[in-house]
């Protein structure tokens, strides 16, 4: 946005934020599952969201294997497909400002496995637009590696925003 041009946006208290605007909220103690979503200052800096893209596991297709038999019916899946390693994309936004369009390529900030995709958001991209914090969460994971304390709070995330130029 230009200078001088400001944007409201909220910050969800309950979550920890990545230097590249995910949240992170734990859905356990133990941190085995954890949601993942876009902060609300993207929509403020870059403009209204209009696409989103969630990574899909791997196509597993190819470890597709016959048995001896010939049997279609044997046929089965080996692997799921569905890990993703710190730095792999993750989600892929286009967001719209005043006529401009601009892609947002964000990656994972852990490896992790993805146990859920919010296919909302695909369908219904004013879902992170409208509710960012509630239904606009985009995936669902099991962090292999996944230590709170390495991302920021509330405060810490504030604090970096007013230090962006």
């Amino acid at each position: 946005m230009a200078n001088g041009d400001y944007s409201e946006f909220s910050i969800a208290h309950d979550r920890k934020y990545t230097l590249e605007h995910l949240w992170l909220q734990a859905l356990d103690d133990k941190a085995e599952s954890v949601k993942i979503g876009i902060s609300e200052f993207v929509r403020a800096e870059y403009g209204e969201i209009v696409r989103v893209v969630l990574t899909r596991p791997e196509d597993d297709s190819e470890f597709k294997a016959e048995s001896d038999s010939g049997d279609d019916d044997a046929i089965r899946i080996m692997g799921s497909g569905d890990e993703v390693g710190a730095e792999d994309l993750l989600i892929t936004l286009t967001t719209s400002f005043e006529g401009e369009i601009e892609t947002l390529l964000i990656n994972s900030p852990f490896p992790c496995k993805i146990s859920e995709l919010n296919g909302e958001v695909e369908d219904n991209p004013d879902l992170l637009n409208d509710d960012a914090y509630g239904d606009g969460w985009c995936v669902i994971v099991q962090p292999h590696e996944f230590d709170e304390d390495q991302y920021l709070d509330q405060e810490e995330y504030i604090e970096m925003l007013n230090e962006l130029p």
